[in-house]
């Protein structure tokens, strides 16, 4: 019998990977600016404001994407439980000191920039998935030695999560947990099962929570127009910015709702903005170079030389697509309004740092390819 030899080839990263990742980034630009341009005057005294600390921060992402390209991947298996357990500490911290905004306590500051650790933590679950079950392949088939530690590890994240509040991060990181699972080879039925939970926990506060938070945040998105002014505010502005800009759209810079009545537009809601101005055909467009990002990401992860690196690839795929999804159900009002953001669009360093140092460990994992006997599988 011959042996395998463990040698590794080192190739070319993959080209429309890297392609859509910086489309993406580049156009995430723009529409910052653009669509911040009257809240940055308002509030900055500037037009500018927005446009210079998002270059400011995808100058960064793009200096941590570099890394991630050139860092085994590899090397991460050995930091995977040191950085969930930093998280985890992180979430913790956040609760008791953490700065306070719109009611919500998210961010660690640390001078004058600040920390989310809501955030990291899908990576640090992404990282812990992938080193837990990549060691061992069965134990995505065990209830007791697989499915139970990972979901118990992501219900910690996701309830120190949910007392910030932030329901939408909490909801993504679960996702993320549970297909990877399923992408490791876990039985549908759990997802069923756990399905079942989460469908009778949103039961249980529509009908024993009324007027609560979770309610108003859960129901407001069937008609946001009733509630005009209060908790549908922001969802109704959306759908006026995606109606007003029809099929081709007002054309770039000429949004209406970005003009103080859609709060914030730069941020969550900014594929708003951009149906206004560039249309549904805009839309369509920014789809389709999502589609490109995710099926390359797909074609990276099933070709990764190991199971880590699949599981790894994997794992971010399903992170962007998951937020990709989310945030346009929310600007649709297809689901109850959640701070969800699109991934390489809506301002925001620490989701511009994440989405493009995980686009550079998928590029890293792109360049090699398994050795048997000095051939290429």
């Amino acid at each position: 019998m011959r042996s395998k030899v463990a040698s590794l080839n080192i190739q070319s990263v993959d080209s429309l990977f890297l392609l859509s990742t910086l489309v993406l980034t580049v156009f995430g630009l723009v529409m910052v600016f653009s669509a911040s341009y009257y809240s940055s005057i308002s509030v900055n005294g500037t037009p500018f404001y927005y446009l210079v600390r998002d270059g400011i921060w995808i100058m960064v992402g793009l200096a941590l994407m570099g890394a991630g390209i050139c860092i085994d991947y590899r090397l991460y298996k050995k930091i995977a439980l040191v950085v969930l357990i930093f998280v985890v500490l992180s979430l913790v911290a956040v609760l008791f000191v953490g700065v306070v905004r719109n009611g919500a306590r998210r961010w660690l500051g640390v001078g004058g920039l600040t920390f989310m650790p809501g955030e990291w933590a899908k990576l640090g679950i992404i990282l812990f998935t992938a080193w837990f079950l990549g060691e061992r392949p069965a134990r995505a088939r065990s209830f007791l030695l697989g499915i139970l530690p990972v979901m118990a590890v992501t219900l910690l994240c996701a309830f120190l999560i949910v007392q910030q509040p932030n329901l939408s991060t909490a909801i993504t990181i679960c996702g993320i947990a549970v297909a990877m699972l399923l992408v490791a080879g876990m039985n549908w039925l759990w997802v069923l099962l756990v399905g079942g939970a989460g469908a009778f926990g949103l039961l249980s506060i529509i009908l024993f929570m009324p007027g609560s938070y979770w309610y108003n945040r859960i129901t407001n998105f069937l008609n946001p127009f009733a509630d005009l002014y209060g908790e549908g505010y922001q969802v109704a502005q959306s759908l006026l910015a995606l109606g007003s800009g029809g099929l081709t759209g007002l054309g770039l810079g000429h949004s209406v709702q970005k003009s103080l009545y859609l709060p914030e537009p730069q941020n969550d809601f900014i594929l708003a903005i951009i149906g206004e101005e560039l249309g549904y055909i805009g839309i369509l467009a920014l789809i389709g170079v999502y589609a490109v990002f995710i099926w390359r990401g797909m074609h990276i992860a099933i070709n990764a030389p190991d199971r880590f690196g699949m599981l790894l690839a994997s794992g971010v795929v399903i992170m962007v697509a998951l937020q990709v999804i989310l945030n346009i159900a929310v600007v649709t009002a297809s689901m109850p309004a959640t701070g969800i953001n699109l991934p390489f669009i809506s301002y925001g360093g620490n989701g511009i740092l994440i989405f493009l140092f995980s686009a550079g460990v998928l590029l890293n994992i792109s360049r090699q390819k398994p050795y048997l006997e000095g051939r290429p599988i």
